[in-house]
């Protein structure tokens, strides 16, 4: 039986030796000295490699995202933590991580995922996209192509994640053992248009993703997936003026944006106004999204001039 107090004692202890901010990876290296267990111990108990445990108990890699897999809840099972508290600690050292990213200046894509989302253009607009993304440093439209096809694909990666027979043929056909693919594919899972690689860009988007279009007028844009590996292909996404108040649905995301001082505390009423005026086609997004589109509505990088 699980002693919850002890480890939460042991959680104050870990924070006042290390004299700061306890953090994922300082929580686990010190429950797994507690059980008497090592990095390949936990590496199996949630099925990836040892040197994935161990870029994340060394920061060489950032914990990925919670709502995208599923690792937390058996590392929290193997190291006998409360559920939801690895999670927990992620999701602070995320929110500080984009506060961190958002305060950069924002570079273009990797070449090969930029020559990756050109090439899959349809033919008859390839030039005109490639002139308006190559005219300004990753601007509206690069970013709105580039963020529809990964996250296009990392839904469908995302449910392929826990089906042991995808993992299983990916593996073979890839070359690499299970827990390599599984790791590869949690990586995808958590990488951003920032950080995609030549790796996500050959394992993911290049066979997965046939073609797109986009009009220029309206930006509804068109994605067509591979026909042999998904059975419906065709992913729309448009931008369609509504009456907020026409949505009585209320919006959990963006309520609990509001109930966190650390990312609402000075929003105003006309940022307010423009956040509660965005649609998501039925996607619930998450209270970082709102954090992020409140700095792009700050960033007079975003906007002409009047």
């Amino acid at each position: 039986m699980v002693n919850l107090k002890s480890v939460q004692i042991e959680i104050y202890l870990v924070i006042w030796q290390g004299a700061q901010i306890l953090n994922f990876s300082a929580l686990v290296r010190s429950r797994l000295a507690t059980l008497g267990c090592g990095q390949k111990d936990l590496a199996r108990a949630v099925q990836v490699t040892d040197s994935y445990i161990s870029q994340l108990l060394t920061r060489k890699k950032a914990p990925p995202d919670r709502d995208r897999t599923d690792i937390y809840a058996k590392m929290e099972s193997f190291l006998q933590l409360k559920p939801g508290e690895l999670a927990r600690l992620v999701e602070l050292e995320r929110v500080e991580e984009a506060r961190r990213r958002l305060s950069q200046t924002p570079e273009p894509l990797f070449r090969e995922f930029r020559d990756l989302v050109l090439r899959k253009c349809v033919a008859d607009k390839r030039a005109e996209v490639r002139a308006i993304f190559e005219g300004r440093t990753f601007g509206t439209l690069e970013r709105l192509v580039a963020r529809s096809i990964l996250e296009t694909v990392q839904r469908l990666a995302r449910r392929e994640l826990d089906s042991d027979n995808w993992i299983r043929l990916a593996a073979r056909v890839g070359g690499k053992s299970n827990e390599e693919m599984r790791v590869i594919a949690l990586e995808f899972l958590d990488t951003d248009v920032y950080h995609v690689s030549d790796e996500n860009c050959v394992a993911f988007l290049d066979p997965l993703v046939q073609s797109w279009d986009v009009d220029l007028e309206s930006l509804r844009l068109d994605i067509t997936l591979n026909r042999e590996l998904i059975e419906t292909p065709h992913r729309t996404f448009a931008f369609v003026e509504r009456d907020p108040a026409a949505d009585s649905d209320p919006d959990t995301g963006l309520a609990e944006f509001l109930g966190d001082p650390r990312l609402a505390g000075d929003v105003t009423e006309e940022e307010l106004r423009l956040l509660r005026c965005q649609r998501f086609n039925g996607r619930k997004p998450s209270k970082l999204y709102y954090y992020r589109a409140l700095q792009n509505l700050r960033d007079p990088l975003h906007f002409g001039e009047r």
